[in-house]
C-alpha cells in the first residue's frame, strides 16, 4: 500500500486534477467533453431549495440514480428502479415516499455521505439497464468493472459483483465478490469474498468461473481514454455494461485498492514495471495501448 501510494499514486498523479476524478459531477461533464459514454445527466440540486424541483426533474422517468458528487465507498447512492401508486421503487423491492428521497438529497447536500462532511450536490442520472447475464450473477444491484489504468494502458481488471451482505452494493469491504477478469479476454480467473477464494455467487450459487464480459476491447478502450480525459497516471476506471447503450463509464478513482490483485491471482507490479520501461518518447493511440496490454498482460503472460 505504501509503495503504490509513494512510487505511483504521488509519482504520477499530479495533485491539482484530483477533483476531476473525486467529484463525480466533473467526471460526468469531463466523460461528455471528449465523447466518453456515461449515463445521462438529468439534473443537479445544488441547494436545498432545489430539492423541491425534484419530481420535475425526474419527470415521468421510471428509473433514476441519485448520487452524492463527492460521495466515497458507494454511499449516498440511492436506486430507483420503477413507481408504484404510493411511491418509489428501490433496486431492493422497498417503496419509499417522496418525502424520504427528499430528506435523502438533504442529506447529500448537508455532507452526510462526504469523507470531509463537507457540502455537496446531488446528481440525478439515468437508470443503468444491465444486461441479463449480469442481473443473473449479482443480487439486487448493476455490477461493474474496475480496471486499473497505468499511463493509460489498462493492466488489471475484475467484475465487482453485489450479495446479500454487501446490501446489493458493489463494495468488496461490504462483502461484494470479485471477480479477476483476463485483460486479454475478459474472461474469469478467479473470485474472492473478504478476500477468501470462491467458486460461485454466495447468494445464486452461479458458478462465476464461465464468465465472459461482452464488447471487451471497447471496455479497455473505454478505460484506456481516462487516461487523456484527466491527466492523472495511475487510475482506476468503473465501467457498467448497459443493455441499449453497450459499456459506459461510471465513475474514476484516483487512489484504487489492491484487492484486484488477490481477485486475480497476480500482482500489479511486475505489469506497472513494464508500462515503465516503454520509451517515453512514443506516444501511442488509447488503441495501440489497449493492443500491447491484451497481448503482454494476457493470461499466458500473467
Amino acid at each position: 500500500m505504501n509503495r503504490r501510494n509513494v512510487s505511483y499514486i504521488s509519482r504520477y498523479n499530479p495533485r491539482g486534477r484530483y477533483p476531476l476524478v473525486d467529484n463525480k459531477l466533473k467526471t460526468k461533464l469531463l466523460a461528455e467533453k471528449f465523447n466518453v459514454s456515461t449515463p445521462t445527466l438529468k439534473g443537479v440540486i445544488r441547494y436545498q431549495y432545489e430539492i423541491s424541483s425534484f419530481e420535475t426533474m425526474v419527470g415521468l422517468l421510471g428509473g433514476f440514480a441519485i448520487k452524492p458528487s463527492k460521495g466515497a465507498g458507494g454511499k449516498g447512492i440511492l436506486v430507483i428502479t420503477g413507481r408504484e401508486e404510493n411511491g418509489f421503487v428501490k433496486s431492493s423491492g422497498d417503496v419509499i415516499s417522496t418525502t424520504h428521497i427528499k430528506r435523502h438529497l438533504s442529506n447529500i447536500l448537508a455532507g452526510l455521505y462526504t469523507l470531509a462532511a463537507a457540502p455537496d450536490v446531488a446528481i440525478i442520472e439515468d437508470l443503468i439497464h444491465t444486461i441479463d447475464m449480469f442481473q443473473a450473477l449479482s443480487y439486487a444491484g448493476v455490477p461493474d468493472i474496475r480496471i486499473i489504468v497505468f499511463k493509460g494502458y489498462p493492466v488489471m481488471s475484475m467484475l465487482r459483483l453485489s450479495t446479500r451482505v454487501s446490501d446489493g452494493k458493489a463494495n468488496l469491504h461490504k462483502g461484494a465478490v470479485g471477480v479477476g477478469l483476463d485483460i486479454a479476454s475478459g474472461r474469469s480467473l478467479h473470485a474472492i469474498q473478504y478476500a477468501q477464494r470462491i467458486t460461485h455467487h454466495p447468494d445464486s450459487g452461479i458458478p462465476l468461473d464461465t464468465i465472459a464480459i461482452p464488447d471487451w476491447r471497447n471496455m479497455l478502450l473505454l478505460a484506456a481514454r481516462s487516461f487523456e480525459m484527466t491527466g492523472l497516471g495511475y487510475i482506476g476506471a468503473d465501467l457498467v455494461v448497459d443493455r441499449n447503450r453497450g459499456p459506459m463509464l461510471l465513475e474514476l478513482n484516483a487512489r484504487p485498492g489492491l484487492s484486484i490483485q488477490i481477485a486475480n491471482g497476480s500482482g500489479l507490479l511486475p505489469r506497472l514495471h513494464a508500462i515503465e520501461q516503454l520509451d517515453p518518447d512514443i506516444i501511442p493511440s488509447a488503441q495501440e495501448r489497449v493492443e500491447f496490454a491484451m497481448k503482454a498482460f494476457g493470461m499466458k503472460m500473467s
